[in-house]
């Protein structure tokens, strides 16, 4: 058996990254843990376009195994800013004194299993042995590629807004062209607006936007919820989305008009992605119940932009509400009224390229500035088939997820023994208030360390392919195939159209967790190390 260089390679600093080092140096072992960003952060390290914002309330998004923690961070409004939300990370990583640990600017590269222990390879030629490998290389960090012809042969600056510059950008006096509209361009719009002297915006896909509401946090309303975090914390660890609030069994369908758009108007007024969901608890389930909700929006739409071409444009009728994550507005719908603001809607008028001095499509050419894609992630398999894994025989993890991911739990794959993914594909994850779903699964992963002494750990083929047909079968229950969505991978050409999260809702996940782990980690193999 040969003695490691370390016990466990942790690959990324993200929230994920931050948490399981904390707990793997509490069962005493060695860990080392790559970043490829210059700063802890993950996500929020790099995603610092205008507007960035944390669709979870900061008193939900934030860790509960430090009651000390949690008493001592004062947040600053109900829904965080990127840079509120980065100085938490950059705070819990020196309040745990994490960064020695930790090497930055430094990708992963090769990871491959060897006998007992696993390779790992970095961007700088570093080499080293670990004993075990876990991926907290998050859902949403490798940038979807824009397939858009000519991109590259544009004059100007091009600034993506998951790879924004962090010393930022200053768009007054500009002409700025904005290509998407999902969360970063929703987001992003309103802000850039602010400065610009024309801004065109380009989308391909409407999508369903509701208020955010977002407010200063009052000390009152924070003093009251730290009396009572233990109880906060546990309703949101046994509830479906990892979020306060609790479903409603009313069907849309059940109640009389009036009574249903009461609902919704209530949901609109108090703003979040939780209030609709929670209005009635049919409407993710049925496309008669969801069409009732989606109307509503679209006529909510209809009431804020004056012009009702881009009124109609701007609401979404190609998919169910839900079907794609929907985005939290802070001024977007007004965004369109502004008098240097245009939407185009590449349904009536496709790109035809991006030419040096700006946007073509089968309609005109726009000359602008800059330019800004907010084209989206490849989520969720991206980060980690980024990284040249092989496990037993040399088997490539790219070659095992041709056809889609398949694991066990979201949490290991067969075939690639000691290796540990949080929050990866066939977990809540995304589907989640995540910082809930992370600490489910470092916590998960840390009690299964202390419980191996030394042995080894790999899902098991048939076990894998139940819980896989377990993660489909539930998904179809739901209107999750009425989209072309990143939930399924669909944004990227090329890429397996299957359904990447659990919708079986992150209370049930937890308690299927859990009792596998009782069982001996039943649906795992687990050997005794030569």
């Amino acid at each position: 058996m040969l003695m490691a260089d370390t016990d466990v390679v942790i690959v990324g600093a993200g929230f994920a990254g931050l948490y399981q080092l904390h707990r793997v140096r509490g069962l005493g072992l060695r860990a080392r843990v790559f970043e490829a960003g210059s700063g802890v952060g993950g996500t929020w390290y790099w995603n610092r376009y205008p507007g960035a914002r944390c669709d979870v309330e900061s008193l939900e998004y934030s860790f509960s195994f430090s009651p000390e923690l949690e008493q001592e961070w004062e947040w600053t409004e109900r829904y965080p800013a990127q840079p509120e939300i980065l100085r938490y990370a950059e705070h819990v990583a020196d309040r745990f004194d994490l960064r020695r640990d930790i090497t930055f600017d430094t990708r992963v590269t090769h990871a491959t299993w060897r006998d007992d222990h696993w390779e790992i390879r970095t961007g700088g030629g570093e080499e080293l042995t670990a004993t075990y490998c876990i991926f907290a290389t998050g859902c949403l960090s490798v940038p979807k590629e824009p397939d858009l012809p000519g991109v590259e042969s544009f004059a100007g600056p091009t600034y993506f807004t998951s790879r924004w510059p962090h010393e930022g950008v200053d768009f007054t006096g500009r002409r700025v062209a904005v290509i998407g509209t999902g969360s970063s361009g929703v987001q992003s719009i309103p802000v850039i607006a602010g400065q610009a002297a024309a801004l065109t915006v380009y989308q391909r896909t409407a999508n369903y936007v509701v208020p955010a509401r977002n407010a200063p946090l009052d000390a009152a309303t924070q003093d009251a919820r730290k009396a009572e975090y233990p109880t906060y914390r546990k309703l949101a660890r046994e509830s479906l989305a990892g979020l306060l609030g609790t479903p409603s069994e009313v069907s849309a369908l059940s109640v009389t008009p009036e009574e249903r758009t009461a609902a919704f108007d209530q949901a609109w007024e108090r703003g979040g992605l939780g209030s609709f969901r929670q209005s009635f608890g049919d409407l993710g389930l049925t496309l008669e119940a969801n069409d009732t909700v989606a109307e509503y929006i679209r006529g909510r739409i209809r009431g804020i932009v004056a012009d009702p071409e881009t009124a109609d444009a701007l609401g979404p009728k190609d998919h169910p509400f839900g079907t794609k994550r929907p985005c939290l507005d802070t001024g977007y719908f007004e965004t369109y009224n502004l008098p240097h603001v245009r939407l185009v809607d590449l349904r009536k008028t496709p790109i035809v390229a991006i030419e040096p001095t700006g946007v073509r499509t089968t309609d005109e050419l726009v000359e602008v500035d800059d330019l800004v894609l907010a084209t989206g992630f490849d989520a969720m398999t991206g980060a980690l088939l980024a990284v040249d894994v092989r496990g037993r025989d040399g088997v490539r993890l790219r070659d095992v997820w041709a056809e889609g991911p398949s694991t066990y739990l979201g949490l290991g794959i067969a075939g690639f023994p000691n290796l540990f993914t949080i929050t990866g594909p066939g977990s809540p994850s995304v589907l989640s208030n995540m910082l809930v779903s992370i600490e489910q699964h470092v916590d998960w992963i840390t009690d299964c360390l202390a419980a191996l002494a030394g042995r080894t750990i790999e899902a098991d083929e048939q076990a894998q392919e139940r819980w896989t047909a377990h993660v489909a079968e539930v998904g179809a229950q739901t209107l999750m195939h009425h989209a072309n969505s990143w939930y399924l991978g669909a944004n990227v050409p090329g890429k397996p159209r299957v359904l990447l999260p659990y919708v079986g809702g992150v209370g049930p996940y937890r308690q299927i967790c859990d009792d596998v782990a009782a069982k001996g980690y039943e649906g795992f193999r687990l050997t005794e190390t030569a």
